[in-house]
């Protein structure tokens, strides 16, 4: 999910969120980048080019880490950092930890809603922008919430909205 300010779009994040992308650019400046140039030293050292498959790996590996970086640059100096223990309430929002209940099975799941750059349902970390988090949003505790999704609508109640 993003937002405009002006003329400027803006990513919600977590603070969390925002410096595991600033360590992943540290570490691709100060530690990828340098490895990639001397691999690619090495390999021009071992003669023609054109059938050094070292050499074309270590290019290759040079063009993704340059354009992550530039990805990276671009989503950190737009990041918007919204600290969630600044919230409160039972209504659903950015940064809200959300415990359902699915109305079919009554199996509980919790979520922590997060910006789309930090997302990883395996963790819990839903993105503000996938289609449950849409349906939560501005909804409250003992709503039911109905979601639709590639294997069919699903109906989930709110148990309980925290902010941590």
């Amino acid at each position: 999910m993003f937002y405009w300010v002006g003329t400027m779009v803006k990513y919600p994040m977590t603070a969390e969120g925002f410096q595991a992308l600033e360590e992943e650019r540290r570490r691709l400046k100060t530690v990828e980048r340098p490895a990639v140039v001397k691999a690619i030293g090495t390999a021009r050292e071992h003669g023609d080019l054109s059938e050094n498959a070292e050499y074309h790996a270590a290019r290759e590996r040079q063009s993704f880490i340059e354009g992550r970086l530039g990805e990276l640059e671009e989503i950190i100096s737009r990041a918007e950092v919204i600290d969630p223990k600044s919230l409160s309430g039972k209504i659903v929002r950015f940064g809200a930890t959300v415990k359902l209940a699915d109305e079919d099975t009554d199996e509980k799941s919790t979520y922590w809603i997060v910006g789309s750059h930090e997302a990883d349902i395996d963790q819990g970390k839903l993105s503000v922008t996938s289609p449950l988090a849409r349906a939560l949003i501005g909804k409250t505790v003992g709503d039911s919430v109905e979601v639709t999704a590639p294997g069919g609508s699903k109906l989930y109640e709110i148990m309980r909205v925290t902010f941590k």
